[in-house]
């Protein structure tokens, strides 16, 4: 039994343990799409969302998902005007569909003039989570549900050269001291006290370990994890290997304005070359034949649910 003070301190969200959200397959409403153009990525919109709903159905995620509903939703991104719901997956996009949302929520007069700190550190987009029990339950089943994923190892990949090849105040001290001293035989002390340099194998070495000197992190955890696409049915699939098309046509669906298209430029280290699948696999050379398999197999859902073929 709870003492009265325990009641007070605990949050109502967080007794909704093992929420079931049925992933029922709903219809798009198309009744803002205009003119033709849109049929090839109408086509491939229908087949995501079939292919996910059923491969949901077949994995029974009443047994594998228990989870808050508080956490369910924690990544979920809120724009009320147009009523949408935007999962964020990061490393598919997810800075240029911040700044989206928020010029569509009036916060911004255009996608171009949003700094990278004010996309992700301004604080100015709602969380589903931020909402009462009502509101969240309101918007789940009112507003239409967006989430944009990646090739699994593309967006892997994509972490590790964004977050430790470059100069970074937080995942060097944070992860790569740690990675560093657990995984690199004979380290220097220079690489102990800065954390950078850390190679691709050693990062993937502390992806594997159970027991990790720090713990997982937004940029590389698995998609299922972070926008559990069994427990939410999500009315709109996007892939960043379509990225474009699929978020203009999104916009479309959501009657946004028309003079708004998805920003095409590259939000940082914009002379890199892009994470393609060369560039992946090139990095994965340097993996053993069993880091390679245990990673895939880390990441095995991803590939499943959004039919990404294996590497």
């Amino acid at each position: 039994q709870l003492s009265d003070q325990q009641k007070m301190s605990e949050s109502p969200l967080s007794r909704f343990r093992g929420v079931y959200l049925p992933p029922a397959l709903h219809p798009l409403n198309k009744t803002l799409v205009k003119g033709g153009k849109w049929k090839d990525v109408d086509s491939a919109q229908e087949k995501r969302r079939s292919f996910l709903h059923d491969f949901c159905k077949k994995y029974n995620s009443r047994k594998k998902l228990r989870t808050h509903l508080v956490h369910l939703v924690s990544r979920i991104y809120v724009e009320d005007r147009h009523k949408v719901l935007y999962c964020e997956v990061p490393k598919a996009g997810c800075s240029n569909w911040k700044r989206v949302l928020m010029v569509l929520n009036g916060l911004a007069a255009s996608v171009h003039n949003i700094s990278h700190d004010d996309v992700h550190y301004g604080k100015h987009l709602r969380k589903l989570d931020s909402y009462d029990l009502k509101g969240i339950y309101t918007r789940l089943n009112t507003y239409t549900k967006t989430i944009f994923v990646r090739d699994p190892m593309e967006r892997l990949v994509s972490a590790f050269r964004d977050k430790f090849e470059h100069p970074n105040s937080y995942y060097h001290p944070v992860f790569g001291r740690a990675i560093i001293k657990k995984y690199r035989h004979n380290a220097n002390e220079e690489a102990l006290k800065t954390g950078s340099g850390v190679k691709f194998k050693e990062f993937i070495q502390y992806l594997l370990d159970s027991h990790r000197p720090v713990g997982m992190d937004i940029h590389w955890e698995q998609v299922s994890k972070l926008c559990y696409p069994c427990l939410i049915n999500y009315d709109f699939i996007g892939k960043f290997e379509t990225l474009e098309e699929d978020a203009n046509y999104f916009l479309q669906l959501v009657g946004a304005p028309a003079e708004l298209k998805f920003p095409k430029f590259k939000d940082r280290h914009s002379s890199d070359e892009r994470t393609s699948a060369e560039v992946v696999r090139q990095y994965l050379k340097e993996l053993s034949k069993e880091e390679r398999q245990l990673t895939y197999d880390f990441y095995y859902l991803d590939y499943l649910m959004f039919n990404y073929t294996s590497p």
